[in-house]
């Protein structure tokens, strides 16, 4: 048995079906700690912030529901990963990022050092000068003119 169904409706937004047949329309996926353990916990959240089901690993999911929980969350959620830096105006700050990411090329401006947090051995997030958040999974395995130049700000 299916723990809840998640459909879209006929507007586009997420329903949730629970097996007793209760239905919550305008529901929400939100991650329990999206950067660190992304398959991990989950919660389905009604339109007023109640939680109405707790996932506790999405990868446990079958595959149809999986698929659903992860492009609710995905709609959610904007966090790009930063694969590659092709350049760096200036390695003063502020200065202007080019930089290669799993949703395309972009530039962005990094007001100071202190706009890069290191959140573990490996993972960085940067926040740029319009509040957007990028993360670097794993610095250790960026190529080497991408460590260079993050290098100058870390």
């Amino acid at each position: 048995m299916t723990p809840f169904d998640l459909q879209r409706d006929a507007f586009g937004r997420w329903t949730l079906t629970l097996p007793d047949g209760t239905r919550h329309s305008h529901v929400m996926a939100v991650r329990a700690f999206p950067v660190s353990d992304a398959q991990g916990g989950a919660a389905m959240m009604s339109s007023e912030g109640h939680e109405i089901v707790w996932v506790d690993q999405i990868s446990q999911l079958d595959e149809a529901l999986r698929t659903q929980v992860l492009q609710a969350l995905n709609e959610r959620e904007f966090l790009p990963e930063i694969l590659q830096l092709q350049s760096v105006s200036s390695f003063a700050t502020p200065s202007t990022w080019t930089v290669q990411t799993n949703r395309g090329t972009t530039q962005f401006m990094l007001k100071g050092e202190e706009d890069i947090r290191r959140l573990t051995g490996t993972v960085l997030l940067i926040n740029d000068a319009h509040g957007v958040q990028y993360m670097i999974r794993d610095l250790a395995a960026m190529d080497k003119h991408s460590r260079k130049l993050l290098d100058r700000f870390l």
